[in-house]
């Protein structure tokens, strides 16, 4: 006679292969689907049988990680014409912002390695994925990883044609994530990338957001009296709209504080004493909390 234990024993194992065959008849039919899509001789007719896979796959709850990822497969393969593939994996990247976040890192990153050995093929689709993951980490404030996602963008690859504003515009991007993270290393190999770009430049606002990145790489080195000398600059800005951004005047103030803070923290010399006495000077300076330690460094 059974046990009741040795019964719930052999209940359990009686299910595993159950679910087991379930994995794989949803595993046979996604093979078969997609066969059936690659079978197909009209060019239309099999992009759109190939989107209806897609988004079954996108669609199904819980995500189907597992069938996302042989879609994946099947479309880097040599099985599907480049022009299709390129297409469908278009729709793909746009399409990852539907799945829950972890999935959509998973399914992403998952992607960006099995594209990788055809990247010069799929130029377009991975720049989608890693805006797609830099948008992401950014709203969960993982600022490197999403600086690192969009650092893996080639910027001059001679298939993109980029023009010179969003290449600037990607670089300050990049740095200003980095910075968010105090990584004033990263952050620095990017702005010297936009240095080249940005004396061509008459976007204002990409202007303004590349002097304050600068002026923070300054300081986080601990170059203070450079620093200084640009956060002044910044806080003397006259206009108070920059193409669609206003410019605040908390914004200004903190730019003209972090000009005094950096200045007293320089080392000693006539070129600190300078700038002490401009800032001094300067009648927004007495408004601001740190004036007292200012007056004391310049008397």
């Amino acid at each position: 006679a059974k046990t009741l234990g040795h019964s719930i024993s052999d209940a359990g194992d009686n299910h595993q292969p159950l679910r087991l065959s379930a994995v794989a008849q949803a595993e046979e039919a996604m093979d078969s689907a997609l066969a059936s899509a690659a079978a197909i001789a009209d060019q239309r007719q099999k992009i759109e049988q190939y989107r209806h896979i897609l988004a079954s796959v996108i669609s199904s709850s819980p995500p189907d990680i597992p069938q996302a990822k042989r879609f994946l497969n099947h479309m880097v393969s040599d099985e599907v014409p480049l022009v299709v593939s390129r297409q469908l994996l278009q729709t793909f990247a746009q399409e990852l912002g539907k799945l829950e976040p972890d999935s959509q890192k998973e399914v992403a990153h998952y992607a960006l390695t099995q594209i990788q050995p055809r990247v010069v093929s799929f130029e377009e689709q991975v720049v989608v994925i890693r805006e797609k993951l830099a948008e992401l980490y950014e709203s969960e404030q993982q600022w490197s990883r999403a600086a690192q996602m969009l650092s893996g963008i080639d910027l001059d690859s001679g298939i993109r044609m980029l023009d010179d504003t969003n290449k600037l515009s990607k670089c300050v991007q990049i740095a200003r994530l980095y910075l968010e993270d105090d990584d004033a290393v990263n952050a620095e190999a990017f702005i010297n990338k936009a240095s080249f770009l940005v004396t061509n430049s008459n976007q204002e606002v990409l202007n303004l957001q590349y002097k304050v990145c600068y002026a923070r790489i300054l300081d986080l080195k601990r170059k203070f009296l450079e620093a200084a000398l640009r956060y002044y600059g910044i806080s003397q800005i006259e206009q108070r709209q920059i193409g669609d951004e206003e410019i605040d005047e908390n914004a200004l103030e903190q730019a003209l504080s972090a000009a005094v803070t950096c200045t007293i923290l320089a080392g000693a010399g006539p070129q600190r004493s300078r700038v002490l006495a401009t800032l001094y000077k300067d009648e927004r300076c007495s408004k601001l909390k740190i004036y007292p330690i200012l007056q004391k460094g310049f008397s």
